[in-house]
């Protein structure tokens, strides 16, 4: 006679959150600043013409953040899309101010000159065997240099209303013009990864590049379509920064790139490749956005704005990383790991080097002398 024995045994935590992974991190963080301008700044928050704000904001990053969830994915990285950015939209910006051409025509030429960086990124990579990182910074500072010799410390202002919408407009249904476009782009980005051949294989290669090789995949040929895509992402989000402020020159978005890999990668997407999530670049995207305008209406001083996102950032990449290890040592992550010898030496190190600090701040107050008057 068979008996069938019950048991209760649940999967680990971590496999039960893993569809929701890519997103619990950044929604954290995204309800705690919630929370804390509920409490901190609601008047000034909770606006709907600072909510807009935020939208417009993260807009900029979206179409980048997208195409970077591709690159990175195939475990490469672009560390040249601001420079992109911008050199596309300068050359744009000439031929629209210097020579007179339309404007329709200025934009599918700078999208196409994105396209055509981000394939120069990739072929440099692929065929010359250059690492991703050290390539694409130095294609960075390439791209940096043209568009200073281009330039020449000109700011070009100006242009014409349909540029002007696609940065800063406003549609009937009072959603910003580029959020629409922002959010279009994580659409497109999403039907690409989960329903089409270019997005399984771009898991695959993250997954292992040799088994994807093996099966037939042309992994070198993928990677590049990855670079011209973000390429071409990245002029687009030249465009809408060029339309947000009316204006470009050289020197702008000097930030974009560690932006957009950060947003990509508190959004759950592993830097060691293989695991996306176009929604957790989204909630990304989102969440720097927010920190950054509660910093500003919190009257924060600007120079806090990266201490602040560099916290953020660690905060929401330690909390997955939290998630996923707890089930995985049955012993609380890494509240476990600090009950060991070695956790122990750590924290005691720690300790020193926090002391050894606070003492010299403490003796810099003690003997510090009058403030020297500035200017």
């Amino acid at each position: 006679m068979n008996t069938a024995v019950a048991t209760d045994e649940r999967a680990p935590l971590s496999e039960r959150l893993e569809p929701y992974m890519a997103i619990i991190a950044p929604m954290a963080m995204i309800a705690a600043i919630f929370l804390f301008m509920a409490v901190a700044s609601p008047d000034r928050f909770y606006r709907i013409s600072n909510l807009e704000l935020i939208l417009q904001d993260a807009a900029l990053y979206m179409p980048m953040a997208m195409a970077m969830t591709f690159v990175i994915t195939q475990r490469g990285i672009d560390l040249s899309v601001g420079s992109v950015a911008v050199l596309s939209a300068i050359i744009m910006a000439f031929l629209v101010k210097q020579f007179g051409f339309s404007i329709y025509v200025g934009i599918p030429i700078a999208l196409s000159i994105g396209a055509l960086l981000g394939l120069i990124n990739g072929l440099v990579i692929t065929r010359f065997n250059v690492p991703d990182l050290i390539g694409t910074l130095a294609m960075d500072l390439v791209y940096k240099g043209l568009a200073l010799l281009l330039a020449k410390g000109l700011v070009l202002a100006r242009f014409p209303d349909v540029l002007t919408e696609i940065g800063r407009g406003q549609t009937p249904f009072f959603i910003p013009t580029p959020a629409v476009i922002g959010i279009l782009t994580m659409v497109a980005g999403y039907y690409i990864l989960q329903r089409t051949h270019f997005g399984r294989y771009t898991v695959a290669i993250g997954s292992s590049p040799e088994s994807a090789e093996l099966t037939g995949i042309g992994v070198k040929r993928h990677k590049v379509y990855a670079y011209v895509l973000c390429g071409a992402c990245a002029a687009l989000a030249g465009l809408m920064l060029t339309g947000k402020q009316n204006a470009i020159q050289a020197t702008m978005a000097p930030f974009f790139n560690l932006h957009v890999i950060a947003a990509v990668v508190v959004g759950g997407t592993s830097l060691f490749g293989g695991r996306a999530s176009i929604i957790g670049s989204f909630s990304g995207v989102l969440l720097l956005a927010m920190m950054l305008n509660a910093l500003v209406t919190l009257r924060i001083e600007f120079f806090w704005q990266p201490v602040a996102s560099g916290f953020v950032i660690i905060s929401s990449v330690a909390l997955y990383a939290w998630i996923q290890k707890k089930d995985r040592d049955g012993a609380g992550g890494w509240f476990a790991d600090l009950k060991t010898a070695e956790g122990q030496k750590t924290v005691r190190f720690a300790a020193l080097i926090i002391g050894v600090l606070i003492g010299l701040l403490a003796i810099g107050g003690i003997f510090a002398g009058d403030p020297v008057p500035s200017g």
